[in-house]
């Protein structure tokens, strides 16, 4: 059965949207805007002697560089700073993937982040999380006693998922909201997906495994920004945006949320067919 909201034009993409889509150019754009909005976050946050949490994904990443920049440029202190990351890879033992893997967001934020901030300014090593599949609730825990997050950073995946969490149409948007940070296997779809931006194609060398925050813990921040940028995010914004809230989908649960927004880009706005 064809979806009318797959056919909505670029010039008409937001309107009467369950969830706020900005329309922006370039993924350069987008990328400076989740920068900022980090940045300026921190800084607010930093006036009031208030400590920041974000929920920070590794995809997008394009915001990590501007972010860097304007961290050291603007002398803005992190040392009040909570990053959890969404998820990691795992190997088939459900370990984490060695840091030093191409693939391990760990060594990611390390690599891109953590280490071209300047020392006196970066987070400090206790407050940079990451969902461990030994400890899974260290998350929820973490978050608990900080007083929630500010805002969860993120993508939005080929089945809808937001970090890892794959759809499971057998649960009620009810059960599936309430997921909390866990080890789980990736499904097919979002391997092949993931492969062809992060490996080259080679399917056979992707983790089938990983752990991840929850749908609790993403849908329990304050706020919620997402960037889209690909031609395939023309169906799944609009999915988002537009269907019908279902754990079928992920994304959709946010419509339920109070100050959510995704940003999308030139190319993701393009109506999918």
């Amino acid at each position: 059965m064809a979806h009318d909201y797959y056919h909505i034009p670029a010039d008409q993409l937001g309107e009467g949207a369950k969830i706020p889509l900005e329309v922006l150019g370039d993924s350069g754009e987008i990328f400076y805007e989740m920068a900022l909005t980090m940045v300026e976050e921190i800084e607010a946050h930093n006036a009031r002697d208030e400590k920041t949490v974000f929920i920070c994904p590794v995809g997008p990443v394009g915001q990590y560089p501007i972010f860097v920049r304007l961290v050291n440029e603007r002398n803005v202190s992190l040392k009040k700073c909570w990053f959890i990351n969404m998820d990691e890879y795992l190997t088939d033992d459900d370990e984490w993937i060695d840091a030093a893997d191409a693939l391990s967001f760990r060594g990611f934020m390390e690599r891109t982040v953590y280490s071209k901030i300047r020392p006196e300014l970066v987070v400090p090593e206790e407050q940079r999380i990451f969902p461990d599949p030994t400890d899974p609730g260290r998350v929820g825990r973490v978050i608990d006693e900080l007083g929630g997050v500010d805002i969860a950073f993120g993508g939005i995946g080929i089945t809808g998922h937001l970090a890892f969490n794959e759809p499971d149409p057998e649960l009620s948007v009810e059960e599936f909201a309430a997921l909390d940070t866990r080890v789980l296997s990736i499904h097919p779809e979002t391997r092949a997906t993931n492969c062809i931006g992060d490996l080259g194609g080679a399917l056979e060398d992707m983790p089938h495994r990983c752990v991840t925050i929850g749908m609790k813990e993403i849908l329990g921040a304050r706020k919620v920004r997402l960037g889209v940028f690909r031609d395939w995010h023309r169906a799944v914004a609009r999915r988002a945006a537009y269907g019908e809230v279902t754990a079928a989908f992920p994304a959709t649960l946010l419509q339920n949320h109070p100050d959510a927004k995704i940003f999308v880009n030139s190319v993701a706005a393009g109506q999918a067919y």
